[in-house]
């Protein structure tokens, strides 16, 4: 998994859209060109903030999904087929008032009595499958590369190389935020001395009159702290999570003499090593949050009066815990897809990425056996900003070797969107790539669950992935009869194309229209995948 810290570093279709697809021609929003949307001027609501995502680029000028529009035009209170959609990932809160309506449940398995009741290899196997036993904390792939002398010498050569500098950019990063947080420790108690409260508004900062260049210190340094959060609260917890996560990085990731494995028992890099884990995928801490936030985005029980609506209406949800702390084994991946398939999945979204991949035909492998099955493969394009389709930059698992023809062809990857229409869409930490990103989806300061009951915001192709999975499970619910290729192709082409030349990687000096780093040169949208859907369904459409 990647995480993104950098924000506090930088500052301290159309009337037409028309698809020629055979004969038929598919008209959908009605603008004439979507690229004289006004922009968003001012800030989002508080409700815009939460369902960005869902919101409609026509109606709200936001590059959402046009979700609302889908289920209030074309769905309504059709139900559609059940779908299973397993969630790739770390452990989730099986127990969340917002999750614990749409479990995948295995019927042919008797919950804790300790025997494969369904004879599919898997033991108490209730809601999915924990690959990862009692182990959280991990190194990265290239760590463990060094560690165990795994590949020739060039791969460890490269891995050394890059575990070196990132362990120093680690030190750095934990010493420039622990700076940071004293400095903003420095001046908060001297704001609130100065004032004679204990809590205040940036109105108030911003009036005070310094007597002397150490208060006129102090003010500056608030005020630019109120750029980045509402609250002097919120800069400590932004602060604090980014000394842990570096802090982290430094003590598991890049720490070439961890185990975090020998918990587990297994031998890792034998995939012929079965029968480790245990059936209880249920997040081992509070801080394993990610799949419980990916999974509130693809269905969170809708319209229940709590917390988020996913965007899928019928799905169950089948926890696969193989991510963790670090980066994930190709072994628990492949195994997983595998699990996933065998048990029904129609849908794996797949919330994660490395750089190194020592044994990346075994899950090349799996996802040819995912296609042979009909099973679609949703997967999160990476946080580092950068072009995939150079060699330099891979992102594992993917769907082809050196930019060469794809395995198979139900793997899709998601780069992501910020809520800002125009220049500014592509999130900046969103990688790109015209051969190795498909689409783009809302990504960024997205709202979903959290362990105990709890909502928040994160931001990351993470957020994206499971976005279109969501589409893709409405897509197989109320057209059970489509294939994953073609629903695929459908989420591609049905998306709305802006010509508009975006920022890639936060970098103003770097821009390309959609079509120049993406395949589809498309942005989601759930509205016209389901009416073109329907074309392809009935015959008058073909892909």
């Amino acid at each position: 998994m990647t995480f993104n810290f950098s924000k506090l570093f930088i500052g301290f279709s159309a009337s037409l859209l028309v698809m020629s697809c055979g004969t038929t021609s598919l008209v959908s929003t009605p603008i004439e060109n979507i690229d004289t949307t006004p922009l968003k001027l001012a800030e989002l609501s508080d409700s815009e903030k939460k369902n960005w995502g869902h919101l409609d680029l026509v109606a709200d000028t936001i590059p959402g999904m046009s979700v609302d529009k889908a289920y209030a035009d074309i769905i309504g209170n059709k139900k559609g087929q059940k779908v299973i959609v397993a969630v790739l990932d770390s452990g989730m809160d099986l127990k969340h008032e917002d999750l614990d309506g749409i479990l995948w449940t295995n019927k042919g398995e008797k919950p804790s009595n300790g025997i494969d009741d369904d004879g599919n290899g898997y033991i108490d196997d209730i809601h999915g499958y924990n690959f990862l036993g009692e182990s959280y904390n991990e190194q990265l792939e290239y760590a463990r590369i060094v560690r165990l002398n795994i590949g020739d010498a060039a791969l460890q050569s490269k891995a050394k190389k890059q575990l070196e500098e990132n362990y120093q950019k680690a030190i750095q990063n934990k010493q420039q935020y622990e700076q940071i947080l004293q400095a903003v420790k420095t001046a908060d108690e001297a704001i609130k001395e100065k004032l004679g409260k204990d809590t205040y508004t940036k109105k108030e900062v911003a009036a005070i009159k310094p007597e002397n260049q150490a208060m006129q210190q102090h003010v500056g340094i608030i005020s630019q702290m109120f750029t980045f959060a509402d609250s002097i609260a919120d800069v400590y917890k932004d602060l604090n999570a980014g000394v842990k996560h570096f802090t982290e990085q430094l003590n598991y990731n890049y720490n070439k003499d961890f185990d975090g494995r020998e918990v587990v028992g297994d031998n890792p890099y034998d995939i012929n090593d079965l029968g480790y884990g245990n059936g209880n995928p249920q997040n081992l801490v509070e801080d394993e949050s990610h799949g419980t936030h990916v999974a509130g985005i693809i269905a969170a029980e809708r319209n229940n009066g709590k917390g988020v609506n996913g965007v899928a209406n019928n799905v169950a949800i089948m926890s696969i815990r193989a991510v963790p702390n670090g980066d994930e084994y190709d072994k628990d991946i492949a195994l997983g897809i595998r699990y996933a398939v065998d048990n029904g999945a129609k849908i794996i979204n797949a919330s994660f990425g490395k750089s190194f991949s020592p044994n990346a035909e075994w899950v090349y492998d799996a996802l040819k056996y995912a296609a042979e099955n009909d099973v679609l493969f949703v997967h999160a394009a990476g946080n580092e900003g950068a072009d995939l389709d150079d060699v330099n930059n891979p992102n594992f698992p993917n769907d082809q070797v050196n930019n060469g023809p794809e395995i198979a062809d139900n793997v899709i990857t998601v780069g992501a969107l910020s809520s800002k229409y125009g220049s500014e869409m592509v999130a900046t930490f969103s990688n790109y790539g015209k051969v190795n990103v498909d689409v783009f989806a809302p990504g960024d300061n997205i709202y979903s669950t959290m362990p105990n009951n709890e909502y928040e915001y994160q931001g990351g192709t993470s957020m994206a992935a499971p976005a279109v999975a969501g589409v893709a499970a409405l897509l197989r619910s109320q057209y059970p009869k489509l294939t994953a290729s073609e629903v695929k192709h459908i989420i591609m082409e049905s998306g709305l194309a802006p010509m508009t030349k975006v920022v890639l990687a936060g970098d103003a000096a770097i821009t390309a229209t959609l079509n120049k780093v993406s395949t589809s040169g498309k942005i989601v949208n759930a509205y016209n995948a389901l009416i073109m859907a329907d074309g392809v369904s009935k015959g008058k459409i073909k892909i």
